[in-house]
């Protein structure tokens, strides 16, 4: 998928889920909980909005992840809006828990949990002329992934000919610390799930077809998400 004019492609192996070279960089009970002495002492202070107690939860939320194969950066929380943290909502749904559905008009990706409720997260998505629709599945997914353009990238871009033998995983792969590649009738879609270090993609319209989410989120994510899970990505 491209970001912009960036570098742009995706996938292990030739396969092309086309991503940018952006990507360096709440549970219910973590983001509204907190103890109610931690709560009182922000109340009291009579300076901090409802946006302020938020971001300082976040940070707990967002914080590095130092113990991963590459250490994930704190994500500066300031830079994404409040309505993208991670949390439980209420979200009335037929499908079965586990079930992922993105809503691209809304810059949210949802994971069912069933009895009304799912948790959502903030997400990139298609930029206009990108947009698609549909049901699709996880079929496979991946940690770290070397990413490698696609033939019709290096010929539009020819300076992502150097990544032509692969790149490898690390903060600065346009896939992340981790991808879900989505499939359809047993054939690769070229979209992902992927994971981005940048907050300021975040509840924007940027990539060519996939969905990204904070590292931190899809961590979350991908811990929960085995292949075969169904993905529904709703009209813009």
């Amino acid at each position: 998928m491209n970001i912009d004019d960036e570098f742009a492609g995706a996938g292990e192996g030739n396969e092309g889920a086309l991503l940018g070279l952006r990507s360096a960089r709440l549970s219910r009970r973590s983001f509204l909980g907190g103890s109610a002495a931690g709560l009182g002492a922000l109340g009291l202070s009579g300076c901090l909005t409802a946006d302020d107690m938020m971001r300082a939860e976040a940070a707990k939320l967002y914080g590095p992840v130092p113990n991963e194969k590459f250490a994930i950066p704190a994500v500066d929380v300031s830079r994404v809006d409040t309505k993208y943290f991670r949390q439980k909502v209420r979200y009335d749904s037929k499908e079965a828990p586990g079930t992922i559905i993105i809503d691209p008009g809304k810059y949210h990706l949802y994971r069912v949990e069933g009895d009304g409720m799912a948790t959502r997260y903030g997400a990139n998505v298609s930029r206009p002329g990108f947009l698609w629709s549909g049901e699709v599945y996880v079929g496979r997914k991946a940690e770290w992934p070397t990413w490698t353009p696609p033939k019709e990238m290096m010929a539009r871009q020819p300076e992502a000919r150097k990544y032509a033998g692969g790149m490898p995983g690390g903060l600065e792969n346009p896939l992340g610390a981790r991808v879900l590649y989505l499939y359809k009738n047993g054939v690769y879609t070229v979209y992902t799930i992927y994971s981005t270090c940048d907050p300021d993609t975040i509840g924007q319209g940027i990539t060519s077809g996939c969905t990204g989410l904070l590292s931190q989120d899809m961590l979350d994510l991908y811990a929960r998400t085995p292949v075969k899970t169904k993905v529904i990505m709703l009209p813009a």
